[in-house]
């Protein structure tokens, strides 16, 4: 490293094209925040003239509408004509904008400066005005980020520097409400003060307004989803602390977690790029116990994590693909809690989650991504002691049906499933959230499959032979919708969707939106890696699978210009899900297939198609592909430019292709490193892996497994620039290769 690593993120790559992160401060795992808010739905673009407030509570990189911007504050001069704060936003400059781990400053019209940094369960500002001027901060609790619907809020005045209320919003996708309780406190006391929409209501606009003598004006703010009194307790985080000692324990506390990562690059912006992911990584999940260990489970009542850390906000859909895995090697006792917390919603509201957003089940996104999120826990030891309970609640999930009183969607395509080897397609099914299987039942069979296959793993190391079996079986139902008189660009044989009659689906096209969520047939049919020969079969051989991956990675033009073929042939647009043939960097459902090369034998064109995707992730507002999705895509980076990745589900395999960097080394809890050494690296050029050495010794496998990780190893990557030179390498077998 060549700088401090707190300094070397840049909290502002994100904030532009729909990345959907946030600039503002935070501590990693935090409860709350304190960002500005603008006028798009994940609270600031970096393209908005003006900053509404800053508000303390943000999602980093999701996709939908509803998320955050709670009790917002905005400093200002005077006391606004109207206390909308579409008409109040105050006007900001980029110069001298900073955004840094833990730490934001940024520079309102009339010469107001704002700074920003965070405790794990309170937002801070600090406001230096101008000199001549009565301070105003106006504290606005009716309003939230864009397209956040505020149901009901409440504001009163504990004393003459505290501030006490309750907002009722609705929760991401599409949810149901829920409350937040605040309590916010000034340094000194505030000379006057005036409410706005009255001091509790239903939906509107309210707030309160205070002033202050000369002078600059520091203010915290403690969110709890138990109580008030659990806001009031969350505060002592904060109180009787300077703004500049909060600021140095939070950017000592990302120090910390950063310097667990270090490469060895001579770029400056290669070095953001790099430590910018794993700040957005370290984001989430976020802490959801109050400092006495309280938190609001998904029965509504109130629980007590003792000795552990009770987390939530779980995007399961995208982050059981590489978030999950990174987070369990860099920080091993989180994922235990992590796990504990998943097996505690299953306790309270009586079935696994999907995308769980506070204490409810949004029912957002389809398949089953709960299954290998968990398994791979259980694979990195995260379930130690809990096997058994998260086994039944995971073999629950594959083969019943919550109750129609449930919240919970579960598998909702799973009679059809385990009747007929197939989820029906049936765009009218009912749903009770966001999403539903059987909406998009082509790529929820495949989600599934993969899913029952490395639940399949897991069974067999529980001693649960039969049940293995029959997982293992499920996990080849991909089979039951592949279509092999599909054609589409001179290529045949595609997934097709069926209907509850068995049927295949009429006017069916492979770049069509009709049974796949967020994607196509082209995109989904790589989902497979559970299943690589039987997968090749289909395709027509070996031959014409690496041909068929050659065309949808564009990769004669990725060869001969990697820059300009990722953005020009690849899909281009976070939303561009459908009337697509190519690989989709910006979304999750084929993140894996790079490696697919890997798994057909081809390994040198995974570390080609590696290294060109990585020209997607630069330092600017726009350098993320698509939304970061609670730090999936900032993972997906992580492990593309160290050159490893998680690829199937249960296994403990990493999968190797060439790295990014000279060196790595990966620093795991117990003292023990994952060293890379690739002398020859450079992001310069295409590179492939000609030889390599683990602990000293050659080694062909093309993956290392989980326990060889963790025991602490030295790769030592040989490197070449010719493709016919990088013979190396024999990949692992398939979970369900066979019946």
């Amino acid at each position: 490293m060549t700088r401090d690593v707190v300094r070397a993120v840049n909290t502002f790559i994100g904030t532009k094209d729909d990345g959907n992160t946030f600039p503002g401060a935070a501590v990693p795992f935090g409860m709350a925040q304190s960002s500005p808010i603008g006028s798009h739905y994940a609270g600031y673009r970096y393209d908005d003239p003006v900053i509404r407030g800053f508000g303390h509570f943000f999602l980093s990189g999701a996709g939908c509408w509803e998320q955050g911007g709670l009790v917002s504050v905005l400093p200002a001069t005077g006391l606004p004509r109207v206390f909308d704060h579409r008409r109040y936003g105050a006007r900001y400059s980029h110069d001298g904008e900073i955004g840094e781990a833990g730490y934001y400053r940024v520079r309102l019209e009339g010469g107001i400066t704002v700074e920003s940094t965070a405790t794990l369960r309170t937002g801070v500002e600090r406001f230096a005005f101008p000199a001549g001027v009565t301070p105003h901060v106006l504290v606005n609790v009716g309003q939230a980020n864009d397209k956040e619907p505020v149901f009901a809020s409440s504001i009163e005045v504990v004393d003459d520097r505290t501030l006490a209320g309750s907002v009722t919003s609705q929760a991401f996708c599409g949810g149901k409400p829920y409350t937040t309780y605040f309590r916010t406190t000034f340094d000194r006391p505030f000379v006057k003060t005036g409410n706005w929409g009255g001091a509790s209501g239903g939906a509107g606009l309210r707030g309160q307004w205070v002033t202050f003598a000369d002078g600059p004006v520091t203010v915290a703010t403690a969110l709890s989803h138990v109580d008030a009194e659990g806001a009031a307790r969350n505060l002592v985080e904060a109180r009787g602390k300077s703004f500049d000692e909060l600021r140095k324990a939070a950017q000592d506390a990302w120090r910390a977690e950063l310097s667990s990562v270090e490469v060895e690059t001579a770029s400056a912006d290669d070095e953001t790029v790099f430590y910018t992911a794993l700040y957005h990584v370290l984001l989430q999940p976020l802490t959801g116990n109050d400092i006495d260990g309280r938190y609001r489970g998904f029965d509504d009542r109130v629980h007590t994590a003792e000795g552990w850390t009770y987390y939530e906000y779980f995007s399961l859909w995208d982050t059981y693909r590489a978030h999950n895995q990174l987070l369990a090697l860099l920080r091993p006792d989180r994922a235990r809690d992590i796990a504990r917390s998943l097996l505690a919603v299953h306790e309270q509201g009586g079935w696994l989650p999907r995308w769980a957003y506070a204490n409810q089940e949004t029912n957002t996104m389809t398949g089953d991504p709960v299954t290998p999120f968990l398994v791979d826990l259980w694979r990195f030891g995260a379930l130690e002691g809990l096997e058994e309970q998260a086994y039944r609640a995971l073999l629950q999930n594959a083969t019943q049906l919550p109750p129609a009183a449930s919240p919970f969607e579960g598998r909702a395509g799973v009679k059809s499933y385990l009747a007929n080897g197939f989820v029906q397609y049936d765009p009218h099914h009912r749903k009770k959230g966001q999403d539903v299987d059987p909406h998009h039942g082509a790529s929820a069979t495949f989600e599934y499959a993969l899913a029952d296959a490395s639940l399949s793993i897991m069974a067999e190391a529980l001693g649960h032979v039969e049940d293995a079996a029959e997982l293992r079986r499920r996990g080849r139902n991909y089979r039951t919708l592949w279509d092999g008189t599909v054609t589409d660009r001179g290529l045949t044989g595609f997934p097709r969707p069926k209907t509850a009659d068995g049927r295949w689906l009429a006017e069916f096209t492979p770049q069509g939106q009709d049974g796949f969520h967020e994607g196509t047939a082209w995109q989904y049919q790589w989902l497979v890696q559970q299943d690589v020969p039987g997968l090749v079969e289909l395709l027509g051989g070996k031959e014409k699978a690496a041909a068929r991956l050659d065309d949808f990675f564009a990769y004669a033009d990725l060869v001969a210009d990697p820059a300009r073929t990722v953005r020009e042939k690849w899909v281009v647009g976070p939303y561009n899900y459908y009337n697509q043939f190519r690989y989709n960097p910006n979304n999750e459902p084929d993140l894996h297939t790079p490696w697919m090369y890997v798994l057909i034998g081809q390994p040198w064109k995974t570390s080609a198609v590696n290294r060109a995707a990585q020209h997607l992730f630069v330092n600017a507002p726009n350098g993320v592909t698509g939304n970061d999705d609670l730090g999936t895509m900032s993972a997906w980076y992580l492990f593309s430019a160290l050159g490893l990745y998680p690829a199937m589900p249960g296994t403990g395999q990493f999968l190797l292709h060439a790295p990014r960097y000279p060196k790595s080394t990966t620093h795991l809890a117990d003292g023990r490193a994952i060293t890379i050494n690739a002398p020859d690296a450079t992001p310069a050029k295409l590179q492939y892996i000609k030889g390599l050495s683990v602990n000293g010794s050659p080694q062909d496998e093309v993956w290392v497994d989980h326990e060889k990780l963790v025991g602490g190893v030295v790769l030592d990557v040989e490197l070449t620039d010719d493709p016919a030179e990088a013979t190396w390498g024999t990949p692992p077998p398939s979970p369900c290769a066979g019946g």
